[in-house]
Formats: structure tokens, sequence, C-alpha cells
């Protein structure tokens, strides 16, 4: 896992709950929290393979069933 050093910092005459949404965004963008959830248990190499290209499948057959109907 990458270092990752998120930081916001609150604007003059900001909300607090604007700055924790903003904070939150940037979370989220980095993939901070989906990695933590990934590593919170150990997942055999062959089960990330597998899901990871389930994950591509299922992206393909999306990409797929849009270029269909246009």
């Amino acid at each position: 896992m990458k270092p990752a050093h998120v930081e916001t910092k609150v604007r003059k005459d900001e909300n607090i709950e604007r700055a924790i949404k903003r904070f939150s965004k940037k979370v989220k963008k980095e993939g901070i929290i989906e990695a933590v959830r990934d590593r919170m248990y150990y997942e055999k190499p062959s089960v990330v393979k597998r899901r990871n290209k389930k994950r591509r499948k299922a992206v393909l057959n999306k990409l797929k069933a849009k270029q269909e109907t246009n």
C-alpha cells in the first residue's frame, strides 16, 4: 500500500461540514478506505485475481451493452 497523505484546510468562512465533505471526497478518490477494507483479512492471490477478472468482465459487458443500444 502506498503512503497517502490527504490534507484539507478549512477555508475562510467555510462551513466545517463542507470541509469534512471535501476531505471525504479526497480520501475516497485516493482509495484509502477501499484499501483498508481489502487488507482487513488475508486474501490469497488467486482469489484476488479471480475477483479482478470478474470485475473486468462485468465492465466489458456493461460497455458492450451500452454500444449495442447506440
